[in-house]
């Protein structure tokens, strides 16, 4: 019998708790406010999505591949991440730089971070795997957890940005003090990642 409470319980916990999106949204609502960061939260949402579509197409398809697929994903999840936490790390203000910088609250930037995100490609793997699957292959299931999902991941980075528009004033007095903490907790999930890899 399908579990809508472990199912919803597990796609809540999953989106709102602190990691690498979610440190992302707070970063750019800090920066940005709300309303410009709004589209970055889209590309996640977005990511996500294309990510559980792909869950679903694994696991008719490609099953026995996934430990192969997410043991490449997590070296280069990790990179990425503390490339992330790089930008975030040397925006300083009044400090003109020449190089391209990347554009953080960008659509596609958003949806890059989910697919190298090794998190996000297991989340969305386990959610088909575990509480799909066994109970219910239909068309009309699968747009359930698609929906939800994306209603969820979109609620969950909103209330992200909004706490950190909400905070603008206090964070941009302690800008370089706050990049530098959320900087941190990104390079820690970068890390994270690395170790959980070398203790399998």
């Amino acid at each position: 019998m399908f579990n809508w409470f472990a199912f919803f319980s597990y796609m809540f916990v999953s989106c709102i708790t602190p990691g690498p999106n979610n440190l992302m949204c707070m970063a750019n609502g800090t920066k940005y406010g709300f309303k410009k960061s709004f589209r970055f939260c889209l590309g996640v949402t977005t990511g996500f999505t294309l990510i559980l579509l792909l869950a679903i197409a694994c696991n008719y398809f490609i099953y026995e591949y996934i430990p192969a697929i997410v043991k490449v994903m997590t070296p280069l999840g990790a990179l990425y991440i503390l490339w992330l936490a790089w930008m975030i790390w040397q925006d300083k203000p009044k400090k003109a730089r020449k190089k391209i910088q990347l554009d953080t609250t960008a659509f596609h930037t958003a949806i890059i971070l989910q697919f190298v995100n090794p998190k996000g490609l297991l989340y969305g793997l386990t959610l088909i795997t575990n509480f799909v699957f066994p109970y219910d292959r239909s068309l009309k299931m699968f747009l359930i957890a698609l929906t939800a999902n994306f209603c969820m991941e979109l609620f969950a980075n909103s209330c992200w940005v909004l706490f950190g528009s909400m905070f603008q004033k206090f964070f941009e007095k302690y800008k370089n003090v706050l990049n530098a903490i959320m900087a941190l907790l990104l390079a820690y999930c970068a890390i994270s990642l690395f170790l959980n890899e070398l203790a399998r």
